[in-house]
């Protein structure tokens, strides 16, 4: 079972702009450090085969600040609860970007993955589960994965978009990770979904039965793929 889990990064924006007296901003960042620490080790030990630290305000920061210092700032921050963590720990250990699903909307879908993916590469995690269903120019984004992801870094590619209605095809999907895979080794290659159904439990814009239409879409397309890439 993946575990997700909501990012330190996130929850670093509920610090108030003018301060909480008596509590500076790096003694909350301290206490959230550790307490998102305990959040993934707590998931891994109750048996979670992949936790999935949840990073959809990655994109959005580059929105809000292009200068990319916001993004720079939830990188280190995230990385700092990930140092807590063994390369063994790690591997056990996603993160997830995309630019909002909740209630058919996005909030960052005009940013650039140019803008994003070579700081999320930095992020101290084994696996990366990355919307790409929806993307206008998918092989444009398929080609900064191959420059910027790392060699020992599995990518997970969005082949299903819960933001659509319709049920795509088993072979829309095997389709799309064949394309996938002239740019990312197979070895590294898995599928995912853009991005939850219903990512904040209030979303009822997809009918439940049309979700698990679109994940039987995701796994029977991928093993057609599977089979024709020979893994």
């Amino acid at each position: 079972m993946k575990q997700a889990v909501i990012s330190a990064s996130a929850l670093s924006l509920l610090y108030p702009q003018d301060g909480v007296l008596g509590y500076a901003r790096e003694a909350f960042l301290d206490d959230l450090v550790g307490e998102a620490t305990t959040d993934i080790q707590r998931c891994l030990e109750e048996g979670a085969h992949i936790v999935q630290i949840d990073f959809t305000e990655g994109r959005l920061s580059v929105k809000l600040d292009p200068t990319k210092q916001l993004l720079k700032d939830f990188i280190a921050l995230n990385n700092r609860v990930l140092n807590h963590f063994s390369a063994e720990d790690r591997r056990r250990i996603g993160v997830h970007t995309c630019p909002g699903g909740d209630k058919d909307s996005t909030h960052s879908a005009d940013v650039d993955y140019a803008d994003l993916l070579p700081a999320l590469f930095d992020l101290k995690v084994s696996n990366f589960y990355i919307q790409l269903a929806s993307e206008q120019d998918r092989r444009r984004v398929l080609g900064i994965i191959k420059e910027q992801a790392k060699h020992d870094q599995r990518i997970f590619i969005g082949v299903i978009d819960p933001i659509n209605p319709r049920v795509e095809t088993r072979e829309e999907v095997r389709d799309q990770v064949l394309e996938a895979a002239k740019y990312i080794a197979p070895h590294q290659l898995g599928t995912t979904d853009d991005c939850g159904f219903a990512p904040f439990s209030d979303d009822t814009s997809t009918a439940r039965e049309i979700a698990f239409e679109k994940i039987h879409a995701r796994v029977a397309g991928t093993e057609l793929a599977a089979r024709a890439l020979g893994v």
